[in-house]
């Protein structure tokens, strides 16, 4: 498995929304973040870590102002935590080998495909498209990417 970390020339590399969404628990302002239309076949990856998280095959239109996905690629790539900031319990997700903030899961997704909703902002995650995905190391991924909903 490669190895997935947190270093400093990542964190140096990011762009203030990205350090504040990742590192300060920041949301980026629902209906902003360049991934959130994205129809294309890849995966979804942590922009400090590099460890795969979503699959574009799990991606759907929630209406909610962020990227939506059924499911992690790797239950054991995010961390579920208990977040009662802002006056509501919620669950925050983050990303296992990076600890980036990437936003909250909630149980109103489809639910043919399970029922939840992780709702992550984009300041959080680095695209790979398909054609892509081989060359930078996550072909082993490749099977989760081919029915873009």
């Amino acid at each position: 498995m490669p190895e997935y970390r947190k270093t400093p020339e990542a964190i140096a590399a990011l762009t203030p929304e990205q350090y504040r969404v990742t590192q300060q628990s920041g949301t980026e302002r629902p209906g902003t973040g360049p991934l959130l239309d994205n129809k294309e076949p890849g995966i979804y990856v942590d922009i400090v870590s590099g460890e795969p998280l979503f699959a574009s095959s799990d991606k759907f239109e929630s209406g909610c102002g962020w990227p939506s996905f059924t499911k992690p690629i790797e239950h054991e790539h995010v961390k579920e935590l208990s977040d009662s900031s802002h006056g509501m319990v919620r669950i925050e997700v983050r990303s296992k080998f990076g600890d980036s903030h990437l936003g909250h899961v909630f149980n109103d997704g489809p639910r043919d495909r399970g029922g939840l909703r992780y709702c992550i902002n984009s300041a959080s995650l680095r695209f790979i498209p398909r054609d892509r995905m081989e060359a930078e190391g996550y072909g082993a991924y490749l099977n989760q990417v081919e029915d873009v909903r």
